[in-house]
């Protein structure tokens, strides 16, 4: 199917960007920005100077038909690169930084105790930034979870990716349930920390299905959601089905809120680290909001 015109990138490869990208070679650092091939990678890295660090190597265990990052048997474990990534968004000034990963289906943890390391290198080296966290279901064992919500990320990001219906065909190893319980766990573990999660649409799905599917978000108290088009990345991934138009976005993000989301970006080339830093204040008021609430009935 030919992209329409609401899809169309422009390109800025200012200072910014080429200095962000010399940054993350140096330090022999990897973004999720680069090997998913995210369309917003010149407008984060050049224009709001953000990115998402991805750790544990650049190699997934896990073949999803809908990611263009490598995958096959890991090697690689850098107990340092939790340091490089905190020195780096130190050298960047970010105010708020996204760590996500590779799934490590060949580590007993799924990767977890780098995670929380990483968590704490960037918070000792930047008490000011605030961090979100996005992992895989790190095999749906709750002590890996436990490992990285003890760290306390300021917000906790797993993506559900797609409709129940469509989640065998779309996703390798993870399932729609175990997604589901995973965000639910986190709020039981740390109540305080927000939970998000992202969906691709474009895969054959219904407007029904989409709906349901922010229903059982909501239903497991996740807090901010984050819906965008799937664009295959290559032809050997899974053929898109559907270009949404704009105008369908729009209403979907006033159907999430209306559920109860504290925050809903949608749009085509919206993906699950678009405007996060903007996420977690909307996700600070609204549990200060939440707060004030509480003390007025309680006073009333």
């Amino acid at each position: 199917m030919r992209k329409p015109e609401w899809l169309k990138i422009k390109l800025n490869t200012n200072e910014n960007y080429t200095g962000l990208k010399k940054l993350m070679r140096e330090n022999n650092l990897h973004t999720v920005c680069e090997e998913a091939r995210c369309p917003n990678i010149h407008e984060c890295w050049a224009v709001r100077r953000t990115a998402t660090f991805m750790i544990l190597g650049d190699v997934c265990t896990r073949a999803c038909r809908f990611c263009a990052v490598k995958t096959g048997l890991p090697t690689e474990l850098d107990w340092q690169e939790p340091e490089r990534v905190a020195d780096s968004v130190r050298l960047m000034n970010l105010k708020h930084v996204v760590v996500t990963a590779v799934a490590r289906d060949d580590l007993k943890d799924g990767g977890s105790a780098v995670f929380a390391e990483t968590v704490r290198a960037i918070r000792r080296k930047n008490p000011f930034t605030t961090i979100e966290v996005l992992p895989s279901d790190m095999g749906g064992v709750y002590e890996n979870l436990k490992t990285l919500m003890d760290a306390k990320p300021d917000i906790l990001n797993h993506n559900i990716e797609t409709v129940r219906r469509l989640t065998p065909r779309v996703r390798a190893r993870a399932t729609y349930e175990r997604s589901l319980e995973f965000l639910k766990r986190s709020k039981e573990m740390q109540p305080e920390i927000p939970t998000k999660s992202s969906i691709m649409i474009g895969l054959g799905e219904t407007k029904e299905e989409i709906i349901e599917t922010m229903d059982d978000l909501r239903a497991h108290d996740v807090d901010i959601m984050t819906i965008g088009q799937y664009l295959q990345p290559t032809k050997k991934h899974i053929k898109v089905q559907k270009y949404y138009r704009p105008e369908e976005f729009a209403e979907l993000k006033e159907i999430a809120i209306s559920k109860g989301f504290s925050h809903c970006e949608a749009g085509p080339l919206v993906r699950s680290s678009y405007h996060a830093d903007e996420q977690v204040n909307a996700a600070a008021k609204q549990k200060q909001k939440l707060g004030e609430d509480q003390t007025d009935a309680l006073e009333a």
